[in-house]
């Protein structure tokens, strides 16, 4: 009777984008070590990040804010129209707070300082291809801080005027965005195409005045449209 192979795992893509060439091949070096993870091409800013993305589709990408040509913030935006699939963690020395919530609002699953310890890198491109967002604790402190007034702020600007209204669908699609699905996941859930969905979030954020995903999900919670549990 012969033996049943065991399924076999594809190895996590890994693609490296980072304008100092030894940063890039530390990183090549401690991932190329780990099994399950493959180091499929690297680049040196961010026009080349789009490219590479483009052509070797890799699963995971570290990438830098500060580059030459077309920063890392740009190149994800690109990255995730071009590739959703992909899974883009901003590797980089940048502590301020817009560089945070620009990596967050272009798609970025991931924000760590450089100062994360190498042998903690393969850790987190596991993670990140797992689902999970990574943020570096200094950085999330700064993120709560962020979010805390912007309920503040949802909060001080009440008025006696009742709530603009949602329409059933949008109250769907508020929900989703709650949860932190992005608008591809929602289209899927909901059966509708990315356009209506972007559609859908553009008419939520005009009928209650605000800017921002994070805000309106602070605002429906503060005027109690949706729960989050």
């Amino acid at each position: 009777m012969s033996e049943i192979p065991e399924p076999r795992t594809d190895p996590i893509r890994v693609l490296i984008v980072d304008d100092h060439a030894l940063f890039r091949r530390g990183l090549e070096m401690v991932l190329t070590g780990e099994a399950g993870i493959e180091v499929v091409g690297e680049g040196g800013d961010g026009l080349e990040a789009v490219d590479k993305a483009r052509d070797l589709l890799p699963d995971v990408i570290l990438m830098d804010i500060r580059m030459p040509r077309r920063g890392g913030i740009e190149a994800c935006v690109a990255i995730k129209e071009a590739v959703p699939s992909a899974k883009i963690v901003m590797l980089t020395i940048s502590d301020e707070e817009e560089d945070l919530f620009e990596a967050l609002k272009a798609g970025a699953s991931g924000y760590l300082l450089k100062e994360i310890a190498i042998d903690e890198v393969p850790q987190s491109v596991r993670a990140v291809h797992g689902g999970q967002s990574l943020i570096s604790p200094s950085m999330a402190s700064k993120l709560i801080s962020e979010f805390t007034a912007l309920a503040r702020r949802s909060e001080e600007r009440q008025q006696q005027v009742p709530a603009p209204r949602l329409t059933d669908r949008e109250m769907e699609v508020l929900r989703l965005v709650a949860r932190g699905l992005g608008n591809r996941e929602i289209a899927k859930e909901l059966f509708i195409s990315e356009n209506t969905v972007k559609n859908h979030i553009r008419n939520i954020l005009e009928k209650l005045q605000l800017h921002s995903r994070m805000e309106a999900v602070v605002y429906a919670v503060r005027e109690k449209l949706l729960e989050i549990t």
